[in-house]
């Protein structure tokens, strides 16, 4: 199931959504313009694991290597951060920023602008920390908004569950458009993140390079820090 857009308006332009849109587009094409991919042999709990690692441009510099990190935070922390506006190829950075779109602009309208970036960057602290923790000598660059994003999917099933989602659906080899509610589609995601994280261990083998972990830690984080900075009493004001 793929989410194409949510029936929920908001009652102003959710110019910190689209801002952190933009600043990960820019980010990811200077990436592709200035790096390139190479073969890497990574040790995992299956082996040794060949992996398409991209080097050179931002990601070299910026993309969070948890051992690093355990080596020296002095040295790495900032990479927390910057590792967030980072993403490995078109789909990556392609289905974030459609979840972001979809899901953010009402988030932001709850929360307010200002505790919408707070709440956004804590739910990708977060989401690093949850990885980290699952695999702290992982030697696999993470990037990507996954985290953060995770955490706006967590906050909007808190708040809006019964919003409508366009939805693209496969069906073998057709395709059909429905409209399902947001607990739906953001209850299958979920799933999938805690079925492939129990199942692949996604902590230490760079399945795909999805980062499960991230997903669950922003996600649960996205929950908990709704009711920290009061969303649901403002969502709550607005209807």
């Amino acid at each position: 199931m793929i989410p194409l857009k949510d029936y929920n308006p908001t009652r102003h332009f959710p110019i910190i959504t689209v801002f952190f849109i933009a600043i990960n587009v820019l980010a990811f094409l200077q990436d592709r313009l200035t790096g390139h991919y190479e073969p890497m042999m990574v040790e995992t709990a299956r082996g040794m694991v060949e992996i398409n690692h991209f080097v050179g441009g931002l990601s070299a510099r910026f993309a969070l290597v948890p051992a690093q990190l355990a080596a020296d935070p002095g040295m790495s922390w900032h990479q927390v951060f910057t590792s967030m506006f980072l993403h490995g190829n078109w789909l990556h950075i392609g289905s974030n920023m459609l979840y972001l779109w979809i899901f953010g602009n009402n988030i932001e309208d709850s929360l307010g602008r200002f505790r919408f970036i707070i709440f956004y960057f804590c739910c990708g602290i977060a989401a690093a920390g949850a990885q980290f923790l699952s695999a702290p000598g992982s030697q696999v660059p993470m990037v990507g908004a996954s985290g953060a994003v995770a955490g706006v999917m967590g906050a909007y099933l808190i708040l809006y569950p019964h919003a409508r989602i366009l939805t693209l659906l496969p069906i073998v080899i057709f395709f059909t458009f429905i409209e399902v509610p947001a607990f739906v589609i953001i209850g299958y995601w979920a799933l999938l993140q805690f079925i492939s994280a129990s199942w692949i261990n996604s902590g230490s083998t760079p399945q795909g390079g999805i980062a499960y972990f991230a997903h669950i830690g922003g996600f649960i984080a996205g929950i908990l820090l709704l009711f920290l900075f009061g969303g649901r009493s403002a969502a709550r004001r607005q209807r």
